[in-house]
């Protein structure tokens, strides 16, 4: 039976969906794992959109609290909002009370991936402030710690992510992620679909 890897994210830009396909094309290398993306619904409507640019949605299916349970694995990503998750994300798991009660993800292996506007902006303290999402349902959080090697200490060029994860720079929204940023990704959704396979093989 295939090990099931979901890459659970919001994007408001896109940068977060790029550094998701990624690292889906990383879990997908791995023998036996089965990946799929998913993005948590919008709660803005559209014309707060509008005069925010936003651009539209992908047509990435949007994921129901209660399909998270179906998941061996999981790779949370989302944009930062004053050093923290989006609302939009936070608001998807303040709907998984159910899955709480029940202890369905306790667990599960959790990775984290985000996008910040700026090198100062909460590229470690999204990811550490999210942390406590997976505490509360008893998942367990993997980071990515230094096993991506030489890009970890990228000192010539801006690079987002870190042993928490990858991560990337939206800047202005212009910046797009950099072949180092996609290689940190698929690095991460490696690495998270080996030990899910892992874990599950030796349950």
């Amino acid at each position: 039976m295939a090990t099931k890897v979901y890459i659970v994210y919001y994007s408001m830009y896109g940068h977060v969906e790029k550094l998701a396909e990624e690292i889906k094309k990383g879990a997908s290398s791995v023998e036996g794992v089965e990946v799929k993306l998913w993005q948590v619904p919008e709660t803005l409507n559209e014309e707060v959109l509008g005069k925010m640019s936003a651009p539209p949605k992908s047509d990435v299916p949007i994921i129901t609290p209660n399909e998270l349970a179906e998941a061996d694995g999981f790779v949370f990503g989302f944009p930062t909002r004053f050093g923290m998750m989006a609302a939009q994300f936070k608001a998807f798991l303040d709907a998984t009370g159910g899955l709480w009660r029940t202890q369905q993800l306790a667990g599960k292996p959790a990775g984290i991936f985000y996008s910040t506007g700026s090198q100062g902006g909460g590229q470690e303290t999204t990811a550490l402030t999210a942390i406590t999402q997976l505490v509360h349902h008893g998942m367990i959080f993997v980071p990515i710690g230094y096993t991506f090697g030489a890009g970890m200490f990228e000192m010539e060029h801006v690079k987002g992510g870190s042993p928490y994860g990858a991560g990337t720079f939206a800047g202005d929204g212009s910046r797009q992620p950099t072949e180092l940023e996609l290689g940190q990704a698929y690095h991460q959704g490696q690495y998270i679909a080996t030990i899910t396979k892992k874990l599950k093989g030796a349950a």
